[in-house]
């Protein structure tokens, strides 16, 4: 079980099949290799990656609970509800208080239902629904169960506001933010993401994707 620290502009499945290739280079033999848990191409943070007999456990760790820091923008909204789409401004934000954001961030806590976002890998009759999305075609997400454990605002620079979210697992970030802007009676979308604990384990432990190759490098020789 490896802990990696995906950066920002590459999908998990890129982080995997990087480690996967290393190994191969290394071993020179096929080696099952896969992630317990997907990062957004924008976002960056921990990943857990299994290799061999501990692919047997992906989900085990996929069903640890996580915890993000991010930075919502208040005013505007996106349609993936990050910045994979342009935003859209216009949103009344005048009424937004210091308070009251603190107020709406607590309104957070507990079991709730979540819609994910349009913008994401659910499957729908057999497809993502990204796919859908991109090409402009509606279609109807059903809502999912989430947990929310811990939301603390940790900085206001208005417009933007800076966030830590502790969740159960399949807990959208960027449908929080989108959700937070109805609450506050704007509109709100996901400018940064970083996943920084998924269970006991930390980013802080985890190695880059491109130090992979020199660890196993190191441990051959």
């Amino acid at each position: 079980m490896l802990l990696v620290n995906k950066p920002k502009g590459i999908t998990s499945f890129d982080a995997v099949y990087g480690i996967r290739k290393a190994a191969q280079r290394i071993h020179k033999e096929k080696i099952k290799v896969g992630h317990a848990g997907t990062l957004d191409p924008l976002a960056s943070g921990l990943l857990i990656i299994c290799t061999g007999r501990e692919t047997k456990q992906i989900n085990q760790y996929m069903g640890l609970p996580k915890t993000y820091t991010g930075t919502f923008v208040l005013g505007a909204v996106t349609p993936s509800f990050d910045l994979e789409t342009e935003p859209e401004f216009g949103y009344e934000t005048a009424h937004i208080t210091t308070e009251r954001i603190h107020e709406t961030a607590q309104s957070f806590l507990g079991i709730s239902e979540q819609y994910p976002p349009i913008y994401s890998a659910i499957k729908i009759g057999g497809k993502k629904a990204y796919q859908f999305a991109r090409k402009g075609k509606e279609v109807e997400i059903s809502p999912r169960q989430i947990e929310i454990t811990r939301f603390e605002i940790t900085a206001i620079r208005f417009p933007e506001v800076d966030v830590k979210i502790s969740c159960a697992k399949g807990t959208y970030i960027r449908s929080i933010a989108n959700d937070f802007g109805k609450r506050l009676n704007s509109g709100a979308y996901l400018k940064e993401l970083c996943r920084t604990e998924i269970g006991p384990y930390l980013l802080e432990n985890a190695l880059q994707p491109a130090d992979f190759y020199d660890l196993l490098q190191n441990e051959v020789e």
